[in-house]
């Protein structure tokens, strides 16, 4: 090679390097309590919120599920995961409480997850869409069988609105769609109700009202260093978001995590899920860090990967897309997401 080709490949090179995009920042260590960890999520988001809760069951404490269902429901099977955890039609049916049960038992025993009893403390709000033609109501009764059978009646508050759909309820959002539709961005409008604010409620017990979401910051951090491996081959974008209330700077402030659902993610929809579901404004005026993980889409194989890999929606992992563990402690997205929590409890940088 000549001197000049030489010469014109290194500023090739400087170029690409110039015009790449710059890793975003680290998630901050804010000193926070994971006493009182609570975690929702809508769709798949709710599908991970249940996953999380069972197999992080000693450190979770609270999980408010819109459009989701039992754990463990699709064993693995995408085929099941469409026709029994979703469709719920016929002989498709989601599992029985015993049977989820059971599952939660025997993955316990072999120390997959932690121990079923650490359940009996939890809190649960559920909601479902009477509307909603993509997770069938009867998949949310299912779940919340479950939940009556693991814990006590008074923990669990089941919401129903006949005329909602497929979608995050809000009253929040700058343009939510109507109550009864199920199109992206997946936040609807249904008059004043307020799933954020209602499950929030019901989880932490006695909160003050919510305030301006401009008493906080909405951060993008770097996901890659919590994922074993590349953040494409576990579906998981290169950044998550966060709201951290102003107050939470200095430590000792509450955490929740929001998983978003399929097609909710910010390569979809921008920050409508993380600026319009609801969340900012109650966690500003109640010490609640917000954690908002993102997923990303994927067809096959990408760029930086050999691993085929099929989530053509950005859905989080309910059905095993990541491997055979995905719904234990084991699971690549969920060891990334306990990980980017113990961050947060770390003591402040000084």
């Amino acid at each position: 090679m000549s001197l000049l080709s030489c010469r014109s490949a290194f500023a090739f090179s400087l170029a690409l390097l110039a015009s790449a995009p710059q890793a975003a920042p680290a998630l901050p260590q804010l000193g926070a309590t994971t006493n009182d960890l609570t975690v929702s999520g809508i769709s798949s988001g709710g599908y991970m919120a249940v996953q999380f809760q069972v197999a992080y069951s000693a450190l979770v404490h609270g999980a408010g599920i819109i459009a989701g269902g039992p754990y463990y429901c699709a064993s693995g099977s995408v085929n099941r995961a469409l026709a029994n955890c979703m469709e719920a039609t016929g002989k498709d049916t989601p599992p029985q409480p015993a049977e989820t049960l059971n599952t939660i038992r025997q993955l316990a025993k072999a120390g997959k997850i932690d121990a079923p009893e650490h359940l009996r403390d939890d809190r649960v709000w559920l909601f479902s869409g009477g509307n909603d033609k993509t997770v069938a109501p009867s998949v949310m009764d299912a779940l919340a069988a479950f939940y009556r059978e693991a814990l006590p009646e008074n923990a669990i508050r089941y919401v129903k609105l006949p005329d909602a759909g497929h979608a995050m309820p809000s009253v929040s959002d700058i343009q939510p769609n109507a109550c009864n539709t199920s199109t992206p961005p997946f936040i609807n409008r249904c008059k004043d109700f307020d799933a954020a604010g209602q499950l929030l409620s019901h989880l932490l017990g006695s909160i003050k009202p919510s305030t301006s979401a401009t008493d906080g910051d909405i951060i993008a951090f770097d996901q890659r260093p919590f994922i074993s491996g590349t953040a494409v081959d576990a579906s998981l974008a290169d950044e998550g978001y966060a709201f951290i209330p102003n107050a939470c700077r200095s430590g000792n402030c509450r955490v929740h995590m929001a998983f978003h659902g399929c097609r909710q993610n910010v390569g979809e929809v921008g920050r409508r899920f993380i600026e319009g579901a609801g969340y900012n404004h109650w966690a500003a005026s109640n010490r609640l860090i917000v954690l908002y993980p993102q997923t990303i889409a994927r067809s096959g194989f990408a760029f930086g990967s050999t691993q085929w890999l099929l989530n053509p929606k950005g859905c989080w992992d309910w059905w095993g897309y990541t491997g055979t563990d995905y719904h234990t402690r084991d699971g690549v997205q969920m060891r990334a997401i306990r990980a980017m929590i113990d961050t947060l409890a770390q003591p402040p940088k000084r």
